[in-house]
């Protein structure tokens, strides 16, 4: 298949969509079935004979309450990006015909997240057993209805489709430089768009807490503001203290239960990171107690690097995270909740009388043993509430929570370690899923040394040969990070996301036969 031109296209319009509006493609975009042009690509395509033309008199028929939702988006995604405009119609007043959207839940040969379009000279039928595979296929269905003259021609075909992974993710970091909930939410409809169904949001780090926490007013209050990194432009300078504005924001609850909402509704899974033992400096200054060190920060650091603040191993400061989780768990409705556990430097327990004495308590022979001590405690807590413990690869050290699942970033190790102990795993890895390096030489270009392009992306492979055939059940999926330590804007964000989204989206995605970054 011929797909570089949709890689851009869908780029285009996705990125157009965030901006309310996307014109229409030149008459000549028009494919047969033989040269569709769909990212994620889709398992298996049949092309036919014929073709369904689509104008504002073809009715969008949802069949039951289920399909209602996935109709309406439908329609609106169409208008917002230039095509016919559609109206609903429930099945029970409807004529044959137009574009139909039925959930054939007796269909138990269809996994979850599958679809099946068929498009005849009769009309257009979207099927699926369940909400998630019906909201797939209309975005299938919306990247092949190219504008013509006021008219939509769709090439006859069948396509059978079904993800390979269950966790297709990206994570933000709003810690380091936040972001808007308007742009949080223009984020999750690109992701959408691309079939991506987890939104990791990194919500706490050293440089910032950036969630309301009501119980601890002080997290936001103290810990959501900075003064700004690097030079400030003159903009943020008062003019009456000639010094830089303090920077930062934070979500509030109720901001947070609509970013969620307005995610399910495009069935996308919010997990949220919470940082312990380690990137702690910000939480500390906030609440000085939950050091391990007598010497606290006393501000929230406006620069990057690996800070050595943890918090101490005492009862209260397990008290301070149930409490702290529980307000999560109200708001995130994920499976999972991410404890991080990564890069947390050990030399202040080390240095900390209290905490050897609590390792000589607890029987805890080392500082590694400690961490998993930690991280063991937060996941009898998140189980105990029904939720699952996932942290980065450095949870496995010390030895693994019993129930916990890996996000492997220093390479694949982490997974293939997680897989064969017969845990669950995410690929992460840096550099390639590392979002926060350059796609391309030059000096214009923002984030780190390392040049990682759209086909670096395309070439990464989710399932290793290091992870045995009959361990890769474990493997739940693959995920890209923005760390945005050098992405001081949105708009710098989206640059650094796309298109290398649209690439992770194919892996985690499409199935390997079907994907090929020559096309």
């Amino acid at each position: 298949m011929h797909r570089k031109p949709i890689l851009i296209t869908l780029i285009c319009c996705a990125l157009a969509v965030l901006a309310n509006g996307c014109g229409k493609p030149d008459a000549d975009a028009s494919a047969s079935a033989s040269s569709l042009t769909i990212i994620p690509a889709p398992r298996e395509v049949v092309p036919d004979s014929g073709q369904f033309a689509v104008t504002d008199a073809t009715r969008v028929i949802f069949e039951g309450a289920t399909a209602e939702p996935v109709a309406r988006y439908f329609v609106d995604l169409l208008q917002r990006t230039g095509g016919p405009a559609l109206q609903t119609e429930a099945a029970s007043s409807a004529p044959e015909g137009g574009i139909r959207f039925q959930l054939a839940a007796g269909e138990s040969a269809m996994p979850e997240e599958a679809y099946t379009l068929a498009i005849s000279s009769g009309g257009v039928a979207v099927r699926a057993t369940d909400a998630r595979g019906l909201f797939y296929g209309a975005v299938t269905l919306w990247q092949l209805m190219t504008p013509r003259e006021g008219e939509v021609l769709l090439p006859a075909m069948r396509i059978e489709d079904a993800p390979r992974f269950r966790w297709r993710g990206l994570m933000l970091d709003s810690a380091r430089h936040f972001q808007s909930p308007e742009f949080i939410k223009r984020f999750i409809d690109t992701m959408a768009l691309h079939k991506l169904n987890v939104f990791h949001w990194h919500l706490v780090d050293d440089q910032a807490w950036r969630i309301e926490i009501k119980k601890y007013p002080l997290l936001t209050e103290r810990s959501a503001w900075r003064v700004p990194a690097g030079s400030a432009p003159l903009k943020d300078i008062d003019p009456k203290t000639g010094k830089p504005r303090r920077y930062g924001g934070y979500y509030t609850q109720d901001e947070i239960r609509d970013i969620v909402a307005y995610a399910r509704e495009r069935h996308i899974t919010i997990v949220p990171e919470i940082e312990m033992p380690g990137h702690a400096t910000a939480a500390i200054v906030a609440y000085p107690h939950l050091a391990a060190t007598p010497h606290p920060p006393r501000e929230v650091p406006a620069d990057w690097g690996i800070y050595p603040y943890l918090f101490n191993v005492e009862e209260s400061t397990f008290t301070f995270f149930e409490d702290v989780l529980t307000e999560v768990m109200a708001l995130f409705p994920s499976p999972y909740i991410h404890v991080g556990g990564d890069e947390a430097v050990k030399e202040q327990w080390q240095a900390s009388p209290r905490v050897q004495a609590r390792m000589r308590e607890l029987g805890i022979e080392d500082e590694h043993a400690l961490q998993s001590y930690f991280i063991q405690r937060m996941e009898k807590f998140l189980n105990a509430n029904g939720r699952r413990l996932i942290g980065w690869d450095e949870i496995l050290e010390g030895g693994l929570a019993p129930n916990a699942t890996v996000m492997s970033w220093r390479g694949i190790d982490g997974a293939v370690a997680a897989a064969a102990a017969g845990h669950d795993a995410v690929l992460s890895p840096w550099p390639t899923l590392y979002f926060d390096n350059r796609q391309s030489a030059g000096d214009t270009q923002p984030g780190r040394g390392t040049i990682i392009g759209v086909e670096e992306v395309y070439r990464f492979d989710p399932l290793p040969p290091e992870i045995a055939p009959d361990q890769r059940n474990h493997v739940l999926g693959v995920q890209a990070n923005l760390w945005t330590e050098h992405m001081r804007s949105e708009a710098r964000v989206e640059h650094m996301a796309f298109p290398r989204a649209a690439a992770l989206a194919e892996i985690a995605w499409s199935h390997p036969e079907r994907i090929a970054f020559a096309d």
